[in-house]
């Protein structure tokens, strides 16, 4: 009896439409969240960066002209998150930890970072040994954080936001900036194990998609053409 649970577990885990439907319905919310910033909040970086989410999620269906070529809907949930958190969750206190948009920063960096390991390791002929693919994540959290730190500092100059430039300190801005990029690293860190123990050793990502992207994705390029 238990493994025919799990066997249909797994089967509800693979099915491909369901998986493809549940990324398209998260694709849906990012696009919301990303106009409801813009139009209701007049929050240009964080919409800005949900519709950087949707977009990088779309991109393996519009790749491989595919509706179910998507990533796993796990991914593109742990994507949702920060945008989530940063609405509902933000200045809350948990188990007494006090949420911040400083948490769903770290959080936001490493989910592009995921997004962006996954879709080279399932949609690309790129392979990365165990120890490499973690490393590539926390690499991807720290250059995603670099990025992210940029944008709030250009916000700020130029969108009269409060985002670094607030009032405070030279010093205290930028030590609060490095500790952002170590906070940046540890949650990149995390992605990362993430990323190899679960969506590359036991999610079977591949299964999700259909054979035919498989295929494509081991021997062509997404602009169609052919891999050397």
């Amino acid at each position: 009896m238990p493994q025919t649970t799990q066997s249909g577990l797994r089967r509800f885990v693979r099915n491909k439409r369901l998986n493809a439907a549940l990324s398209w319905l998260f694709v849906g919310f990012l696009v919301a969240v990303a106009i409801g910033s813009v139009v209701a909040n007049d929050d240009l970086v964080w919409g800005g960066f949900a519709a950087i989410v949707a977009i990088l999620t779309v991109v393996p269906a519009i790749a491989f002209r595919e509706p179910q070529a998507m990533l796993p809907w796990e991914v593109v949930a742990l994507a949702s998150f920060p945008l989530v958190a940063r609405v509902l969750v933000t200045g809350q206190t948990i188990g007494g930890l006090t949420f911040t948009g400083r948490v769903s920063t770290y959080l936001a960096v490493a989910a592009v970072a995921l997004i962006i390991a996954v879709e080279l390791d399932v949609f690309t002929p790129v392979r990365m040994n165990h120890s490499f693919a973690v490393f590539f994540v926390v690499i991807a959290t720290m250059a995603a954080a670099g990025v992210w730190a940029v944008v709030q500092w250009l916000s700020d100059l130029y969108l009269g936001t409060r985002l670094l430039l607030n009032g405070r300190p030279e010093d205290v801005v930028e030590t609060a900036l490095m500790w952002d990029f170590v906070a940046a690293t540890v949650a990149g860190l995390a992605a990362g194990l993430l990323f190899e123990y679960y969506f590359r050793r036991r999610a079977d990502s591949r299964q999700r998609i259909p054979a035919e992207v498989v295929e494509a994705a081991e021997t062509v390029e997404p602009d169609g053409g052919e891999s050397p």
